[in-house]
């Protein structure tokens, strides 16, 4: 059910003060654009009749020459940082071509249709995260950098941990926006922090992390200090990752739980993962996109490297849980924060679905394995290159994600893994140029 109506839209506008509106969408690649108009344009917006040059977006360019951004005005929110005189909101928006059709290039809409899907069959599906991200010192003329003087470690609190101001502000400024996050907290690594984002459906989820991170970012720069959510920053330290905690429910009953057995999950939460698992691999160009991605998926920092899944080991790629309030939950380690969430979650949501159609059934539990069992366990991919190679193989995903963004994905990250092959590190010129 709707929150906003038109006519709620424009009361707030005049009551506020409100003078520019942002119109949000995000490309393919899970970066977040917009454009801005004047408040004397929102007929124009409310109608559905802004247009933008859509070769001017990656991935975006095609047989149109123009796209239309039609706003979900329920995404309707002020930014809070911005001046009380004249105030900025935004709306984020689904795309479409000139003749009113979705356009295939819109990770928004490909969510929305598989959530339809999954809605057909009588369940919703919620989703939380776990936000981690690094905040590192700004240069001389406020260019990024890796460093950082604070040494604080998991929960500490100042001087040790000295972005606990700028966390603050972020959970501040997101609740203002309606977003609610259930914790923060200093990670593990110097300069590493955590926002735990509080349960919600799965397109307000994806909606929510694209304004989270607008949101982490704006207010770093303000306390002097850049955000990043580059998988692996650092050499020597654990990288930053995007935990996924998944359920789904049926009439508002979480169908994961089942008091009965042993994890508190039930057949169909266990045939959900088991849909998961079974794509996971194939799945890790749209997880994990970057070549720096699978700098974090190595051994000795706690980062998922095989196809498994656990209840009681808290670092394999799968956890199943039902501590708490919420019930049976399945929680997906491996994505980080590079990757566009409406993606991801239409992944995950299309074969976990998939997995109950089909009854699957999960391989053994890792607690019940061997560690000689476990290391013949299928691997995730090691580089970008063989993730590419994964998901080109996979007619199911690429049927879920469709031709156009299928297509964009194989040829731009092959284009990336091709410029990388091209680069000479400094690791290869200190192990090599002396001694070969």
């Amino acid at each position: 059910m709707a929150k906003y109506t038109r006519d709620d839209i424009l009361d707030m506008i005049e009551e506020e003060d409100i003078e520019f509106i942002r119109l949000q969408f995000t490309d393919i690649a899970g970066n977040l654009k917009n454009m801005a108009t004047t408040v004397d344009q929102i007929d124009k917006i409310l109608d559905g009749r802004c247009q933008f040059d859509c070769a001017a977006i990656d991935g975006f360019d095609g047989d149109m020459e123009e796209l239309f951004l039609i706003p979900d005005l329920d995404t309707f929110v002020i930014f809070p940082w911005r001046p009380q005189h004249g105030k900025v909101a935004r709306f984020i928006c689904d795309i479409v071509k000139p003749d009113g059709t979705p356009f295939d290039g819109d990770s928004r809409y490909i969510l929305k249709r598989i959530i339809a899907e999954a809605k057909d069959m009588g369940y919703d599906f919620d989703v939380a995260l776990k936000n981690e991200f690094f905040l590192f010192d700004l240069g001389e003329n406020g260019e990024p950098t890796q460093n950082s003087s604070e040494k604080g470690g998991y929960f500490d609190v100042g001087p040790a941990d000295c972005g606990e101001n700028a966390r603050r502000d972020m959970v501040l400024y997101l609740a203002d926006m309606g977003i609610s996050t259930e914790s923060s907290y200093h990670s593990d690594e110097a300069a590493q922090h955590v926002l735990d984002m509080t349960y919600t459906n799965a397109l307000t989820m994806a909606d929510n992390i694209m304004t989270s991170r607008l949101v982490i970012r704006t207010v770093a720069k303000r306390h002097g200090l850049h955000a990043t959510f580059m998988p692996k920053p650092k050499k020597d330290s654990k990288g930053s990752g995007a935990h996924y905690t998944f359920s789904l429910s049926k009439n508002g009953k979480n169908i994961f739980t089942d008091a009965d057995d042993s994890a508190g999950v039930s057949k169909e939460g266990y045939a959900f993962m088991a849909g998961i698992l079974e794509h996971i691999a194939d799945m890790s160009l749209v997880t994990n996109p970057l070549v720096n991605s699978y700098k974090r998926l190595v051994p000795g920092f706690l980062a998922p490297l095989r196809v498994s899944w656990s209840v009681h080991n808290s670092s394999p790629l799968i956890r199943l849980t039902s501590v708490g309030g919420d019930g049976g939950r399945i929680i997906l380690r491996s994505p980080d924060g590079a990757a566009n969430p409406y993606l991801v979650l239409a992944a995950c949501l299309a074969a976990g679905m998939d997995g109950i159609k089909r009854n699957l059934q999960p391989p053994v539990c890792m607690d019940k394995m061997s560690k000689e069992e476990l290391a013949k366990r299928e691997k995730l991919p090691r580089t970008l290159y063989e993730a590419v190679k994964r998901f080109e193989n996979d007619a199911f995903l690429r049927d879920v994600l469709g031709a156009h963004v299928s297509n964009y994905l194989i040829s731009t990250k092959d284009a990336e893994w091709e410029e990388y092959c091209r680069q000479v590190t400094r690791w290869e010129t200190d192990r090599y140029l002396g001694t070969v």
